[in-house]
C-alpha cells in the first residue's frame, strides 16, 4: 500500500504540483509577449511586478497550507510536496526582484539602495526575500541532514517570511487594503492552527497536576 501511495507521489502527484506550478509563469509569458491574447496592459513592468510578488505569496502560503490538510484530511503523504511548493514560492519571488531590478530600475543600484533604505514596503520587502534564500539553499536531503535539528529552526523562518510577504503587500497598496487584510486573516488562522497544536501536545505531554 505505502509503495502504491510512493509511486503515485512519484509518477503523478509531483508532476502534476510541478506543472500546475509552472502555470502561471507560462501566462506572465503569454500576457507580456501578447500570445493567445492575452496582454500585461499598459504598464507591462508593473503589470508583472505585482503578479509575480501576489504568485510568490499564494505559493508561501500554499507551503504552509500543506501541515494543517495532512492533519485535517487525513494525508501525511502530502508532505511530500511541500519542498516543491516552497522552492517554487522563492522562484517567484525571485522573479519579483528581478522584474523590479532589472526592467523597472534598469540595473540603477544606487536607487535600489535608496528604495530599500527610504521606502519601508521594500525595505519588508527586500527582507523576506533574504530570508527566503537559505531556505531555498537548504531545502536538500543533504542538508536536512547535515543541519539536524537547526534544520527545522531555520525553516521556521517561513512564518516570519509570510508576514512580511503580507506587510509589503499591506504597504505598497494605497488605497484598497481589503486582499491584503484577506491574506492577514489567512495567515493568522495558518499560525493559530500551529499555535493551537503546539499547545495541545504540551498540554498532553506535561498535563497539569490535579488539585
Amino acid at each position: 500500500m505505502t509503495l502504491n501511495v510512493d509511486r503515485r507521489y512519484r509518477l503523478v502527484y509531483k508532476p502534476a504540483v510541478f506543472a500546475a506550478s509552472l502555470a502561471p509563469f507560462a501566462w506572465l509569458l503569454c500576457c507580456l509577449f501578447g500570445w493567445l491574447g492575452f496582454s500585461a496592459g499598459v504598464d507591462p513592468v508593473k503589470f508583472l511586478e505585482l503578479e509575480c510578488g501576489q504568485t510568490a505569496l499564494n505559493f508561501i502560503f500554499l507551503t504552509l497550507m500543506v501541515t494543517p490538510v495532512r492533519h485535517l484530511a487525513g494525508l501525511p503523504h502530502l508532505l511530500r510536496l511541500r519542498r516543491m511548493l516552497g522552492l517554487f514560492a522563492f522562484f517567484y519571488v525571485a522573479l519579483h526582484f528581478t522584474v523590479y531590478v532589472v526592467l523597472d530600475l534598469e540595473f540603477d543600484w544606487h536607487t535600489l539602495g535608496a528604495d530599500i533604505a527610504k521606502r519601508p514596503y521594500i525595505t519588508v520587502g527586500f527582507t523576506a526575500f533574504l530570508m527566503l534564500i537559505p531556505l531555498a539553499v537548504t531545502s536538500t536531503n543533504r542538508m536536512m541532514r547535515r543541519l539536524g535539528r537547526r534544520w527545522a529552526q531555520l525553516h521556521r523562518l517561513v512564518y516570519v517570511i509570510a508576514a512580511f510577504g503580507v506587510w509589503h503587500f499591506y504597504w505598497q497598496e494605497k488605497k484598497d487594503v481589503r486582499e491584503p487584510l484577506l491574506y492577514a486573516a489567512g495567515l493568522a488562522l495558518l499560525l493559530g492552527y500551529r499555535a493551537l497544536r503546539a499547545w495541545r501536545r504540551k498540554a498532553v505531554l506535561h498535563p497539569m497536576p490535579e488539585t
